[in-house]
């Protein structure tokens, strides 16, 4: 599994479940400012927040962006209604792991959501604190999910310079600040088993 940050809450998966590559992107809104992808072609787009103001996805890619279940192209999709009505929170399931990503999760998981999020193996959370959790906040919540790797997103880039930085967040976790990793490659075999480890990545 491959995981990439694009700015913002956007995140690429590549995952191979069989014997072909699939490529998720999870939110590919245009930023108002920065740079980010004029276009992508996923196999599986996914928005917690609906498709307006997305990017153009090419090709032919699986969307979805309402509560529900699925599995395509090996991927196992849930996806759980938000604090918001139109917004979710998604769970993938792929290569014998679990990926969860809150959004601009600004309000502590229902037991609905925990249903679905709890002990998930990655969990993408927003810690900017700009509509979405701050870094103390942000903590609580990935502590009642209890993953075994945290990635931070939607904190202060070229994309969000209103945000507040990584390391506001890192601090709270009691984790050193380390350079930035370009992408995640993370096999089921070397998740850690025993602390909770927390990467953060740059923007690709």
């Amino acid at each position: 599994m491959h995981i990439s940050w694009l700015g913002n809450t956007a995140v690429k998966i590549q995952v191979k479940p069989f014997d072909k590559d699939v490529t998720i992107v999870i939110d590919p809104y245009k930023p108002e400012k920065g740079s980010f992808p004029r276009s992508l072609t996923p196999d599986i787009g996914l928005y917690t927040k609906g498709e307006k103001d997305s990017i153009t996805l090419s090709g032919d890619p699986f969307v979805l962006d309402t509560p529900g279940e699925c599995e395509t192209k090996g991927v196992l999709i849930t996806t759980v209604q938000s604090e918001k009505a139109e917004d979710i929170k998604i769970r993938l399931d792929a290569e014998q792991m679990s990926v969860g990503h809150l959004g601009l999760a600004n309000k502590q998981l229902t037991e609905k959501e925990l249903e679905v999020l709890a002990d998930v193996d990655i969990l993408l959370i927003p810690v900017g604190g700009d509509d979405c959790y701050d870094a103390q906040t942000a903590a609580k919540a990935a502590t009642s999910i209890e993953p075994k790797i945290i990635i931070p997103i939607a904190f202060k880039s070229d994309n969000n310079t209103n945000a507040r930085p990584v390391e506001d967040f890192l601090k709270e976790m009691g984790v050193a600040s380390t350079a930035p990793e370009k992408k995640f490659i993370i096999k089921k075999k070397n998740l850690p088993t025993e602390e909770t480890q927390v990467i953060v990545l740059a923007k690709e």
